[in-house]
């Protein structure tokens, strides 16, 4: 992370909805179309200052981010493609934050786009965030992580 900084009041933000994670009753982020993002996009995604790793899926009416992990380690236990760890072991923080800030289904969020497609930041609508700039993965890298992700 590079020490650039901005604030979320000269970022675009998108308007966005909590709604109910699948069968579960767990919040996802329903991502607005002009977010940038596309199903499969693994973004960062920062929460009161953290920054946590995303993945977007398919949901019942498009796009919607389910979790916010950690490392991008945890994403791969999410997916069932490291069994070294149980996925009840490994915290969603989109869901603490949700209960930290006590929004629930229904409920509107700012999504702000910090670098399109791949840095977001979440945060409750009349509240003010600033970010660090982060800097994107080497494409190298990149391809190598997408090759063992299959």
């Amino acid at each position: 992370m590079t020490g650039d900084r901005i604030a979320s009041d000269a970022v675009t933000s998108h308007r966005a909805r909590l709604v109910r994670s699948g069968g579960t009753r767990l919040p996802a982020v329903a991502v607005p179309e002009a977010a940038g993002v596309a199903v499969g996009d693994r973004i960062r995604l920062v929460l009161d200052g953290s920054v946590r790793h995303a993945r977007v899926e398919r949901g019942g009416d498009g796009p919607v981010v389910r979790g916010a992990y950690d490392t991008g380690g945890d994403l791969a236990v999410i997916d069932g493609r490291d069994d070294s760890v149980s996925p009840a072991d490994v915290p969603n923080r989109l869901v603490e934050w949700c209960r930290d800030h006590d929004r629930k289904r229904g409920d509107a969020v700012a999504l702000d786009e910090i670098d399109a497609g791949f840095h977001y930041g979440l945060r409750a609508p009349g509240e003010r965030a600033v970010y660090g700039i982060l800097g994107r993965p080497d494409r190298g890298l990149q391809d190598i992580a997408r090759d063992l992700d299959g």
